[in-house]
């Protein structure tokens, strides 16, 4: 399994982390600062589901007009895993 990190822009996280297995199965997704709630729920709903499948379903969600969301950053965090992959 390997892992990531990513630095968000535009939005209230700071940092977030996740690791990939080698079937490209999402694992262990936390969110440095942000909406605590709502990101946690985000990491356990994601927890074991297809990374592509994640990053469709979660690019282009926006939070407060600001042309992206914490969602939306982990959709990108994913697209530049795969990529290095």
């Amino acid at each position: 399994m390997e892992s990531y990190s990513f630095n968000p822009q535009r939005v209230c996280a700071k940092k977030i982390f996740f690791q990939l297995d080698d079937e490209g199965k999402l694992h262990d997704v936390k969110f440095l600062g942000g909406c605590p709630g709502n990101l946690v729920a985000i990491g356990k709903l994601v927890e074991g589901k297809d990374a592509r499948e994640v990053a469709d379903i979660l690019r282009g969600n926006d939070c407060g007009g600001r042309g992206t969301s914490c969602a939306d950053q982990l959709s990108s965090a994913i697209d530049g895993a795969l990529n290095q992959r």
